[in-house]
């Protein structure tokens, strides 16, 4: 009853918040204006800020394990490679693609795993570097699945045609995508140990602000723009992206976890990557990259408020088990 309990605690608030987002808006408190504005601000700014001060301030040195860190990095790609493989063969809408496969493989391992584990354990334990083996490539794969599924504003067509990208433009796209720049100036930021040194204290502490209202504006703004009609529409991809992420995903790589000998925080670590709700940032980039934005936001809806019950049920049985 306690893992439940957290795990309502956890996940719970984020879903009202976005209901809180949806209401304002509903009220004339917060515009399609402010939706506009703030997805970007978010995506170019909150997210990659706060992506760069999560990576950066991980000590490499202390809590580096190589076999926990390639098996994360692993299942990350492996994942993806699975279901975005799947998505061509059975999503028949072409433009939702590249936003199905992100939804049913990233989740909000970031804003969970650390909490999850600090509550179990009494501290983040192997989280910081689950966080650090899997964002680069959770952010690397959306980049390449959007952009490849994204159909240029100036190529649009009345039908709706979609047209692909060529292949420059694709690799534009990924190596200025914000979260992208975030990562890869994060890496040597944590091997440097710059959050550590006396005179990056006041940056850093002014990024950590900004990157604190990334999580909050970003739920805000995907209940302002949610159009539930359209949501409806899409409940088919829907159900399944949120079955893959929540049950398929820590269904197939819990136990190959478990096999190799992971236990405790660094098996929980583990289960929560792996069945954490489909996260926020989805519906950004799905927005601002011209994907299926409604497909990401209800997903982000569906996940969110099922993952207490899947995450709840993950933990009780590794703790029936014995392995946690």
């Amino acid at each position: 009853m306690n893992n439940f309990i957290f795990s309502l605690n956890a996940t719970l608030p984020v879903f009202l918040v976005i209901v809180i987002g949806w209401f304002l808006r509903k009220k004339g408190l917060l515009t399609e204006e402010f939706a506009r504005v703030g997805d970007k601000l978010v995506f170019r700014v909150a997210l990659p800020v706060m992506l760069f001060t999560e990576i950066a301030s991980v000590d490499w040195e202390d809590s580096f394990d190589l076999k926990f860190f390639l098996f994360c990095a692993a299942v990350a790609c492996v994942s993806f490679g699975v279901i975005y493989g799947l998505s061509w063969l059975f999503v028949k809408d072409r433009s939702m693609i590249g936003t199905y496969a992100m939804v049913s493989f990233r989740g909000s391992a970031a804003v969970l795993g650390i909490a999850f584990v600090k509550n179990i354990y009494g501290s983040a334990g192997f989280a910081p570097l689950m966080i650090v083996a899997v964002v680069p490539f959770y952010n690397i794969f959306s980049v390449l699945a959007l952009a490849i599924s994204a159909r240029p504003a100036e190529e649009a067509t009345e039908s709706g045609t979609e047209v692909r990208f060529p292949v420059r433009r694709v690799l534009f796209e990924v190596v200025t995508n914000p979260l992208i720049v975030a990562v890869v100036l994060a890496i040597p930021a944590a091997l440097l140990h710059l959050p550590a040194r006396s005179w990056t204290e006041i940056p850093f502490s002014c990024l950590k602000s900004i990157g604190n209202m990334a999580t909050p504006l970003a739920l805000l703004v995907l209940g302002a723009g949610f159009e539930h009609h359209e949501a409806i529409a899409r409940l088919r991809p829907v159900l399944t992206a949120s079955l893959t992420k929540l049950v398929l995903l820590p269904a197939a790589f819990v136990p190959v976890a478990v096999w190799m000998g992971f236990r405790e925080a660094q098996l929980v670590a583990i289960a929560v990557m792996l069945a954490s709700p489909t996260t926020v940032a989805c519906y950004i980039m799905a927005k601002n990259m011209r994907n299926d934005a409604p497909l990401a936001s209800a997903t982000v809806l569906v996940t969110t408020l099922f993952s207490s019950v899947t995450i709840t049920a993950i933990v009780y049985i590794l703790r029936c088990a014995g392995l946690i």
